[in-house]
């Protein structure tokens, strides 16, 4: 259903923006309007995600906020990819994946892994390039990490995280649709 709605709306549309994509097609941000029901399922599982994973310190028991999603989806084929970037103005941002585009080819040069930097890191490393924090489990924390997306997965992160797509190799096209959960105060 998914599918169909992205193909139905590159008919539409077939140039798409250019926002951070490095070719490719990226939608209009309005995939709550053309992506029908799937669109709304998906955008509802990544507000339950966001609303696990968040509390309202004020009001623990009972948030005072909920979230306005924004919905777009990519196409990549070869050589497309994501630049560095980060999303202003959103809480939690996601990548859901309807098709991974590797067709079942487990080759890891063919690329494509989403990239999560974390921007505090180059800064602290500047002065002692060999400094790493420490994790929950005592290891070294990574300041980047690389998630080879499979067909289904969903990632949430803190829109404050800068992420990239690596260019992509894969035989078939990656789909993907991006979520952006803005908090907003909720009316009585």
């Amino acid at each position: 259903m998914l599918r169909a709605a992205i193909d139905a709306e590159i008919a539409r549309d077939r140039d798409g923006v250019n926002i951070s994509n490095i070719g490719g097609w990226h939608s209009n941000t309005r995939m709550l309007e053309w992506g029908g029901e799937a669109a709304r399922a998906l955008a509802l599982k990544a507000m339950t995600m966001a609303d696990a994973q968040t509390v309202d310190a004020r009001s623990p028991e009972n948030s005072r906020f909920t979230w306005h999603p924004e919905m777009w989806a990519n196409v990549s084929g070869k050589g497309n990819a994501n630049q560095y970037h980060y999303h202003p103005g959103s809480f939690w941002s996601a990548v859901a994946y309807v098709d991974d585009g590797y067709d079942g080819d487990t080759d890891p040069t063919l690329g494509g892994e989403l990239q999560l930097l974390d921007p505090r890191m180059p800064m602290v490393r500047m002065t002692a390039p060999d400094l790493r924090l420490r994790d929950g489990a005592g290891q070294p924390q990574h300041n980047e990490i690389s998630i080879r997306p499979e067909s289904g997965m969903i990632v949430m992160f803190p829109s404050w995280l800068q992420h990239a797509v690596r260019p992509f190799s894969g035989a078939g096209s990656r789909i993907s649709i991006a979520i952006n959960l803005i908090a907003v105060l909720k009316r009585d």
